[in-house]
C-alpha cells in the first residue's frame, strides 16, 4: 500500500489560534458558573491552578512533539516510551473518545446559547451545525484553521468585552470583603476547570499538516497555553467582581451575567459570541480526533481503513465523517456535565502516561531538538495523578 501523506500547510500563527481557541472553545464560557459553585469567590485561584496542573505536562507533550511529530500524536509517545503498541491503541482511542466527547459537551452548550437568538427546535440545531462543522473539516486542515483563528478572534474579544465590563460594575461584597481560601474546595474547582485547558494537547496530532514541525510544535504549545490562562484568570475575576458566586452558580450564560452587571445593557451579542466559541472548540476536536484515527491507520491492521488521506482535500475524510457523527450523537443523548467529567478523568489518564513515557524516552535516549528538564515529566506525573483521583472520587460520589 502507498504511503498516504497530508499536506504541511499549517504556520505558528495558525497553530497557535488553533490551540488557544479550542481551549476557550472548550469550556470558559460554559464552566465559569460550575467553578464558582465548587470554589465560590476564589475561582479564579482554581483556574490559575488547572493551568499550574496543565503547564508540566504541556511542556513533555512539546518535547515528546520534536521526537515524534506524528499525527497519533500520544499513541506514538506512549508506544516508544512504554515500548508497547497496545497501550499505544489505547491511548489513541482513549484521546479520539475524549475528544468526540468533548466536542459533544460543547455542542450541546454552544446550541444552548444559540437558541436564546435563533428560535429553532435544538435537536434541529444540533444535527445542523454537526454537519456543517464536519463539512468545513473535510474541505481542508488550511480552511478548517483559517475559519478558526477567525473564530478565535470572535471569542476572545467578546471574553476582553467581558472583563471590561466587569472591571466597571460595581464590586459585589464578597469582593469587597473577601472570605478565607478553602483550598479543598479549590482543588476541586480546578479539577473542573481543568476542562477549560483541554486544547494545548490536542496541536501535537496536526505535526503531519504542520511547516517545520520540530521549530513549531513546541513554540505553539508553550504559546497556546500561557495566553489562556492569562485569559481565563482575567475573565474569572471579572466574574467574581461583578456577580455574586450563588448567582453565577445558577446561570446558565455567567459571562451574561457580568455584561448585564457592569453595562446595564442587553447581553444578546454574548449568546452569538458564546456559539461562536462552542463552534470553534467543536472544529478543533472534530480535526483532532480524525488526525488521531489516521494515524492509528498506519500503526494497526485493524484500523488500515482510516489511513487514507482525500487526494483533493488532503483530509482525512472517512474518519472525519466518523468523527462528526459520533458528536452529534454525544451532543443529542448526554448532558455537558457528564461529557466534561468523562473528558477530564480520560485525559487526565493519558497524561499521566505521557508523561511516565517521558521519563522512560529521556533516559534511553536523552537527546531531542526540544528538551525539558527531567524534573518537568515528573511534575506532570504527579500532579496528573493527583488531578485524576480527585476526579475519580467526584465521578464515584
Amino acid at each position: 500500500m502507498a504511503e498516504e501523506h497530508l499536506k504541511r500547510r499549517i504556520g505558528l500563527g495558525l497553530l497557535t489560534a488553533y490551540g488557544v481557541g479550542v481551549m476557550i472553545g472548550a469550556g470558559i464560557y460554559v464552566l465559569v458558573g460550575a467553578v464558582a459553585g465548587q470554589a465560590g469567590f476564589w475561582a479564579p485561584l482554581s483556574f490559575l491552578l488547572a493551568g499550574l496542573i496543565a503547564a508540566p505536562t504541556a511542556l513533555s507533550y512539546a518535547e515528546f512533539s520534536t521526537r515524534l511529530p506524528e499525527a497519533a500524536g500520544e499513541a506514538a509517545y506512549v508506544g516508544q516510551g512504554l515500548s508497547s503498541q497496545t497501550l499505544a491503541l489505547v491511548v489513541g482511542l482513549a484521546i479520539v473518545a475524549a475528544g468526540t466527547v468533548s466536542a459533544g459537551a460543547v455542542l450541546r452548550g454552544g446550541v444552548g446559547y444559540l437558541s436564546v437568538v435563533l428560535p429553532w427546535p435544538e435537536l434541529v440545531l444540533l444535527i445542523g451545525l454537526g454537519c456543517l462543522i464536519t463539512l468545513v473539516c473535510i474541505v481542508g486542515v488550511l480552511e478548517s484553521l483559517a475559519l478558526a483563528a477567525l473564530f478565535t478572534v470572535i471569542e476572545v474579544a467578546g471574553l476582553g468585552m467581558v472583563i471590561w465590563a466587569g472591571g466597571h460594575a460595581t464590586p459585589v461584597a464578597e469582593y469587597v470583603s473577601p472570605p478565607e481560601v478553602p483550598w479543598s474546595l479549590v482543588g476541586m474547582g480546578a479539577v473542573l476547570a481543568f476542562f477549560a485547558f483541554i486544547g494545548f494537547e490536542d496541536i501535537v496530532n496536526m505535526a503531519e499538516e504542520v511547516d517545520r514541525p520540530e521549530h513549531t510544535m513546541p513554540r505553539a504549545i508553550v504559546l497556546s497555553l500561557a495566553i489562556t490562562s492569562v485569559i481565563y484568570a482575567l475573565v474569572a475575576w471579572a466574574c467574581v467582581r461583578a456577580v455574586t458566586v450563588s448567582d453565577l452558580a445558577a446561570s446558565s450564560s455567567p459571562l451574561a451575567l457580568v455584561w448585564e452587571r457592569g453595562m446595564g445593557t442587553s447581553s444578546g451579542f454574548l449568546a452569538l459570541i458564546a456559539a461562536v466559541a462552542a463552534l470553534n472548540g467543536v472544529l478543533a476536536q472534530i480535526v483532532m480526533a480524525a488526525r488521531v484515527m489516521f494515524g492509528l491507520g498506519r500503526r494497526n491492521r485493524g484500523l488500515r481503513i482510516f489511513f487514507h488521506a482525500h487526494p483533493r482535500f488532503g483530509t482525512p475524510v472517512l474518519a472525519t465523517v466518523l468523527i462528526g457523527a459520533a458528536v452529534i450523537g454525544c451532543a443529542v443523548f448526554l448532558s455537558v456535565l457528564e461529557l466534561a467529567e468523562l473528558t477530564t478523568t480520560l485525559l487526565l489518564t493519558v497524561f499521566v502516561m505521557v508523561n511516565l513515557a517521558l521519563i522512560l524516552q529521556k533516559r534511553r535516549v536523552p537527546e531531542a531538538p526540544f528538551r525539558v528538564p527531567a524534573a518537568v515529566p515528573w511534575a506532570g506525573l504527579l500532579l496528573s495523578a493527583g488531578a485524576l483521583a480527585t476526579s475519580l472520587r467526584a465521578l464515584a460520589v
